[in-house]
């Protein structure tokens, strides 16, 4: 049984800050390796001011290098485009894994909002990542009035494997203030040094 953290997103691009909280992620909760899942377009995201595909890949892989990290264009190859799609589908397909899906404290905010959300829940636990500004937001968030009964406390992470879903742990990972959107205004054509090498597809 391999113990899989996913952790998906837009990579828009991928920076400094996911390597970090990946890596302690997978410190924290005793991985054998993290899978970034690089979206073909997430549906709460407007496509403008979206790079192209093959450009967000290649900036994951260069930051996942050396790691054990593993980009993944999984959910592009599947045609899957809701999260709850793209764990169902990776559980069929890896059936003797165990996986644990990752967010940043902001995104529980808009969780709620995610196609079938409680039963993405139900499926995997979930990990949320400290980021400042946020606990106290994700902690009062909409979703939250349902989770709350399933919150576990961070002293048992590393036995995530021990719960069954629905499991909720709020991890405190050291921060990182680096934002995609931030480097997005002072480079708006981050992308272009990418758009001439052509990933070839992941496992």
């Amino acid at each position: 049984m391999k113990r899989i953290g996913l952790l998906g997103g837009s990579f828009n691009p991928a920076h400094r800050g996911h390597r970090r909280i990946s890596l302690a992620a997978l410190e924290a909760l005793g991985l054998d390796e993290l899978w970034w899942l690089v979206s073909p377009g997430n549906p709460l995201k407007p496509a403008k001011g979206m790079a192209p595909y093959e450009a967000r890949l290649a900036s994951a892989r260069e930051q996942a290098k050396g790691t054990r990290i593993k980009v993944s264009d999984f959910e592009r190859r599947a045609g899957t485009r809701y999260t709850v799609d793209t764990v169902a589908a990776l559980q069929r397909r890896h059936p003797d894994h165990r996986f644990i899906w990752l967010m940043g404290a902001d995104t529980v905010t808009q969780f709620h909002q995610w196609r079938r959300w409680r039963d993405l829940a139900a499926m995997v636990p979930i990990a949320v990542i400290h980021r400042p500004g946020y606990d106290a937001r994700a902690r009062a968030a909409t979703a939250m009035g349902w989770l709350r009964w399933f919150v576990r406390p961070q002293s048992q992470v590393k036995q995530w494997t021990d719960w069954s879903a629905p499991a909720i742990f709020f991890l405190r990972l050291p921060p990182d203030p680096t934002s995609a959107t931030r480097l997005r205004a002072l480079n708006p054509n981050w992308h272009r040094r990418f758009t001439a090498k052509r990933p070839a597809l992941s496992s």
